[in-house]
């Protein structure tokens, strides 16, 4: 089989790339990811993902360098490595950010087409949204979007808990503003996951027009005459052999803001002086490639309720056993929660502004890989991320071996706003805590613990406890002709190489005031309309908007 495009790594973006160039545009794609396929029956239960976080199958753990300003911590940073990528893998919270985030990319990449109104038909044409059609969202498009088929009495209660201390109840955080408290909208439909592979990737398959190779390394970009014309990888379980294929139209990066990156780098495109510091000849100087690295980053807030609240233990004995039933039977029951039902967004310090914070509540003990001495019990967690982080941190080589990890510096809290935005989130949780029906609940306070009142108190419990949200972006942006740190122009084109597009996370200039998953499928929506040539859709029929503003717990 000849190829027209070749789609390097088979997350968020390459699936919806591939799957339209394909599906829509009769193009002969092949798709390259480095981890398995997605028939772990997990991957479809919507609980199930917490199963499958700790396992390097399915997951890259990128260990950072020494944290300077988290004591020398060297946090974790997963990404998803398995077919459909973080979209197979995630939480599933279904959220888009604030327009003024769209705006500001295209400020930074100056080009209107980058705006909010100019995304919003994008948004809203690859929705099926199950409760909302108006003039924020869509129904009939590819991607599920539903209201949780379950909600447990934490999540409840923290809904209503927050709206004490003055927050609107807010029934969609996509509308007309992200402000307030609510239960999260998620990528699910009749109790199962709907991943980029359900929604874009799997139709086209069986029109013959895509191949999926899983399982394989990308180690390089075949250059010719200043074009990518293919690259050269390797598949588990073939030895030592490294094989090269071509294509005759573009090569996509969509191996994510981490391996995007190292694969320029290892391809001569990127920082001259760092190339050249593993052997590795500059074909085109980018400083840009690997800098600009944002993640956003949550600080917990731990209590331990005074009953059998949550969903500690609900993962075995009989209660594994009742609710593996329920939701074989009926699809329903906790195994179709998300465990990350509720959240709200907010400024810490004026709730009626816009928001600085956006905050989970995940109904248990929930601590990373760092913290796992800690005794798992009936409990909340409450994480406060700091939506948009003015830190900026960098990925570069550790070697010219593709088969190593990167090095992976995000450079957490280096910019004193992001502290103090942490400990604002951190005191809001506190005080939400403290109301009802969520005081009655709570038995006491675990971490940061209730003799750590002082803003230093709770920048050293910042420094200990913070961690990623698994949300990397920028490190190969977008900018305008000119920008020196820039490498890519607004058509995604990667400077200085015909042929040759990075159309994932590494794209976003600034990220934005939520989770990803969304922002990254539209940037490869808009990839596939600039490969083609396609017309801007626009929405159609759209019935006037709704904004339910009275209190409500769901």
């Amino acid at each position: 089989m000849s190829y027209e495009h070749i789609v390097v790594g088979g997350g968020t973006a390459g699936c919806l790339a591939a799957g339209k160039l394909a599906g829509e545009h009769g193009a002969r794609v092949l798709v390259l990811e480095a981890g398995p396929d997605d028939r772990n029956p997990l991957i479809r239960m919507p609980a199930g993902f917490v199963k499958l976080l700790g396992v390097e199958k399915y997951m890259w753990f990128y260990k950072s360098v020494a944290q300077a300003r988290l004591g020398g911590r060297m946090p974790i940073v997963p990404q998803g490595r398995v077919l459909g990528g973080g979209s197979s893998v995630n939480a599933m919270v279904y959220m888009r950010g604030q327009p003024a985030d769209y705006d500001g990319w295209a400020d930074a990449i100056g080009d209107e087409q980058w705006s909010y109104d100019a995304l919003l038909p994008y948004f809203i044409a690859m929705e099926d949204n199950a409760r909302l059609n108006d003039n924020y969202h869509g129904v009939g498009g590819p991607w599920k979007v539903s209201d949780l088929e379950h909600m447990c009495e934490l999540s409840r209660a923290f809904v209503l808990a927050a709206q004490s201390i003055g927050l609107p109840h807010n029934a969609d955080f996509n509308g007309r503003s992200q402000r307030g408290v609510g239960a999260y909208q998620v990528t699910t439909r009749n109790g199962r996951r709907c991943s980029a592979v359900d929604a874009f990737l799997r139709p086209a398959i069986a029109s013959g027009r895509v191949e999926v190779k899983t399982s394989c390394l990308v180690h390089s970009l075949i250059i010719d005459n200043g074009r990518a014309v293919g690259v050269r990888y390797s598949q588990e379980g073939g030895g030592q052999t490294v094989e090269e294929v071509r294509c005759d139209g573009e090569v996509l990066l969509a191996a994510g803001a981490i391996a995007t990156p190292k694969l320029l780098m290892l391809s001569g495109i990127g920082p001259a002086d760092h190339l050249k510091s593993h052997g590795i000849a500059a074909f085109v100087d980018l400083p840009g490639v690997g800098a600009n690295l944002q993640d956003h980053t949550e600080t917990p807030v731990v209590a331990l309720c005074n009953g059998p609240y949550g969903y500690y233990g609900h993962d075995r004995g009989w209660k594994q056993i009742r609710n593996g039933l329920e939701y074989l039977l009926n699809r329903s029951g906790p195994v179709t929660s998300n465990g990350v039902e509720a959240g709200a967004f907010f400024d810490p310090d004026d709730l009626d502004r816009d928001p600085k914070i956006q905050q989970f509540c995940v109904p248990t003990v929930y601590l990373d890989k760092d913290h796992t001495d800690q005794q798992a019990s009936h409990g909340l967690t409450l994480n406060s991320c700091v939506a948009r982080p003015r830190s900026r941190g960098s990925v570069k080589l550790a070697s010219a071996d593709p088969k190593d990890q990167p090095l992976v510096d995000p450079n957490y809290l280096a910019d004193p706003e992001d502290l103090r935005l942490s400990i604002g989130g951190v005191r809001r949780a506190r005080e939400i805590l403290r109301q009802e029906p969520l005081q009655s609940m709570i038995a006491r306070e675990v971490f940061p613990g209730p003799d750590k009142l002082s803003d230093a108190d709770l920048a050293e419990h910042a420094r200990r406890f913070v961690k990623t949200v698994y949300h990397p972006v920028g490190t190969c942006r977008m900018a305008r002709d000119g920008d020196a740190g820039g490498v890519l122009g607004a058509d995604m084109r990667v400077r200085g190489v015909r042929g040759l597009r990075v159309i994932d996370a590494s794209a976003i200039p600034t990220i934005i005031s939520g989770n990803t998953n969304a922002a990254v499928l539209v940037v490869a929506d808009k990839a596939v309309e600039f490969i083609t040539g396609g017309k801007r859709r626009q929405p159609a029929g759209l019935a006037p908007r709704s904004n339910p503003t009275n209190r409500q717990i769901a």
